[in-house]
């Protein structure tokens, strides 16, 4: 099938780039082929964000969106931030401690799984195709550029043997391809290495991100407060924030984020989180409530720093496919959203100017530094590797000063060149930590969890996670770091099992892998790569 432009993931960058570039082609009257293809079920079922959303992209792009009925329900009407210094106590923070890129005024709680299912809809009245679980597995290159994408086959057992339900990928070509993936984008991985589009460029930096959905009581629930969190749990170098938003319908949204790049190999971020929950901040609103939801996903955090060149011949990479994410304000939606909408504007206008696609569109680098896109992210480009390197107390002071009186301006550049995988010190040289059993309540074992992420995988399929070296877990990681991936996976993929001989054997549970790329990402041998598995698999988030 031949398109104008294929876009490859339903998220905020890849929905902005459709509805842009049909709102254009309306203006100009002009006819445009634009399909999008999501690896999950529906649209918004991979979907999963904290979420405050800024709204200035939506304004940007949809005036009227809120006659239109967007999903922004609950605008933020508390802001507090917490330094948590033990498991019973926090101080919160008086605002002129806080960097200013934090305040949250003329925000949104939102999901946006649901914000994603509105911006689909709007996407569609105006002619784009969208085709959910088709995951696009392979770029098709001709001639040293991008033509588009092949979607997966179905229908393959384990061994990669035709079943009776097998149906062959698609190639759906295309003038120009955006990448628009989500962190850690299995494509754009490969892309960003093959046209060598991080040269030059610090390091991206990674997080892992847990969400919960909590109903609770509606006497104790605050339509709009938003609540963060700094320190406890985490301790020594390992870095991040907890965070609750009260959301309309007596919901909760909490979670935390834990950054990648943290050296113990005995932490499971996973109980991390379950532990936060035990902290009277947040339990006070737990009590007695209902858990209803559960997912976890690695968040791009590097910043402009990390930002590689976004186009090649043919392709644009959006989005956090591309990191676009702003960790000072610990947002991304509203950048995300901009990215597609320049992405959008500048393929329009190649296309429109007799373009045959295939070309460098250089363009979009120009717009997006002509944007308050690349002035918001240049003027935080410090904000994560100066965490890094100070730490929570320091970093966040010299943040703060940063951003509230220099507005992002001070002439020092922090560097981060350490990749996260290289962190992790020996299992030897360091604590084992003893987790608190579940208690049920509050705090729940990874299994129980998945099963609420809805996780699905059709079986005797091929496995999804790839072993460069089906030695390296137990002769490398298991020895020397104690085999960390049974612990940095939220969702109880990898296990390490022993036989009445001893022998120990790495396992892999991929049936219940809920798509965070973690694994991608902290494996300290980067022997794991994570690949597209058949089409719906994964998580099916309602509303995350």
């Amino acid at each position: 099938m031949e398109f104008d432009v294929v876009i490859v993931g339903a998220g905020p960058s890849g929905l902005s780039t459709a509805c842009k570039l049909m709102q254009m082609a309306q203006e100009k009257d002009q006819e445009l082929m634009v399909c999008v293809v999501e690896k999950g079920s529906e649209v918004g079922a991979h979907i999963l964000s904290g979420a405050v959303l800024e709204p200035r992209s939506m304004n940007e792009l949809f005036p009227d969106w809120k006659e239109r009925g967007a999903p922004l329900n609950t605008p933020v009407n508390g802001d507090d931030i917490y330094l948590l210094n033990s498991s019973e106590k926090g101080i919160k923070l008086p605002g002129f401690a806080v960097p200013k890129t934090m305040h949250n005024d003329g925000n949104y709680i939102v999901s946006m799984g649901n914000v994603c299912r509105w911006l689909a809809e709007q996407a569609e009245g105006m002619g784009v195709e969208i085709f959910p679980g088709f995951p696009a597995q392979d770029v098709i290159y001709e001639d040293g550029k991008v033509a588009g994408i092949i979607t997966g086959d179905m229908g393959l057992d384990a061994e990669g043997n035709q079943k009776d339900s097998y149906m062959p990928g698609m190639e759906l070509r295309a003038k120009y391809t955006v990448f628009a993936e989500g962190c850690r984008g299995h494509l754009g991985k490969e892309l960003i290495s093959k046209f060598n589009l991080d040269a030059d460029k610090q390091p991206q930096h990674y997080g892992i991100g847990f969400k919960e959905i909590w109903d609770i009581d509606p006497e104790l629930h605050q339509e709009g407060l938003v609540v963060h969190t700094a320190g406890w749990p985490l301790e020594g170098d390992t870095t991040g924030g907890g965070y609750l938003y009260h959301a309309e319908n007596n919901q909760v949204f909490v979670g935390l984020i834990i950054d990648l790049n943290y050296s113990n190999p005995h932490l499971s971020p996973f109980d991390e989180f379950q532990k936060l929950k035990h902290h009277p901040k947040f339990s006070q609103y737990l009590k007695g409530g209902k858990r209803v939801s559960y997912g976890a996903r690695a968040i791009a955090k590097g910043g402009f720093n990390s930002l590689p060149k976004m186009t090649m011949p043919g392709a644009v990479l959006v989005g956090c496919d591309a990191g676009t994410i702003n960790f000072a304000k610990i947002k991304g939606n509203h950048t995300a959203m901009k990215s597609g909408m320049l992405a959008g504007e500048t393929i329009f206008n190649a296309i429109a100017g007799g373009d045959e696609g295939g070309n460098d569109l250089t363009a979009y680098t120009d717009n997006f530094k002509a944007s308050w896109l690349y002035d918001e992210l240049y003027n935080t480009r410090n904000f994560g590797a100066v965490m890094h390197k100070l730490g929570t107390f320091l970093g966040g002071a010299y943040n703060t000063l940063d951003q509230n009186f220099f507005g992002g301006k001070l002439p020092f550049n922090f560097s981060d060149n350490s990749y996260d995988h290289e962190s992790l010190k020996l299992a030897s040289e360091c604590a084992v930590i003893n987790y608190a059993k579940p208690d049920g309540v509050l705090s729940f074992d990874k299994l129980s969890s998945v099963f609420l992420s809805n996780t699905n995988h059709e079986e005797e399929q091929p496995c999804h996670l790839k072993l460069a070296d089906m030695n390296i877990p137990i002769s490398v990681n298991l020895a020397k770091f104690a085999e960390p991936a049974q612990r940095y996976c939220p969702a109880g993929v990898y296990e390490i099992e022993e036989d009445e001989a001893g022998e120990k054997k790495f396992v892999i549970n991929s049936q219940n892998c809920i798509h965070c790329k973690t694994c991608d990402i902290k494996d300290p041998s980067q022997n794991i790569t994570w690949v597209t598995p058949e089409g719906t698999g994964g998580p099916n988030y309602p509303n995350m």
